[in-house]
């Protein structure tokens, strides 16, 4: 196993030793990290589920249902986006979940 030292500025660990309760700055950094991820995550969740519940289906039905052409508007610009960013959300969602099977 390589180690690799990282210098943390010193305001940086004031930071985090505040944020997170913990003096050692890897404890902290990675107790820092560990709740930014929570945080994405339930964010990310809940980007899906404003798209679920605009379209009131998830998105394989919505892909499909696109696919099929029984989406009103589907080249419109705001549809468009929205099938991206959704795609984009779930792609990020299945990252998140990965990072956090890393730190488990």
């Amino acid at each position: 196993m390589v180690t690799e030292l990282v210098v943390i500025p010193k305001g940086t660990h004031n930071i985090l030793r505040r944020l997170t309760g913990q003096s050692r700055p890897d404890i902290a950094l990675s107790l820092a990290i560990k709740e930014l991820i929570h945080f994405r995550v339930e964010s990310t969740r809940a980007r899906i589920a404003a798209y679920e519940e605009k379209y009131e289906m998830v998105f394989p039905e919505f892909e499909e249902a696109w696919k099929n052409e029984k989406i009103q508007d589907r080249y419109s610009y705001p549809v468009e986006q929205d099938y991206m960013q959704w795609e984009t959300a779930l792609a990020d969602l299945k990252l998140l979940e990965e990072i956090l099977e890393w730190q488990a």
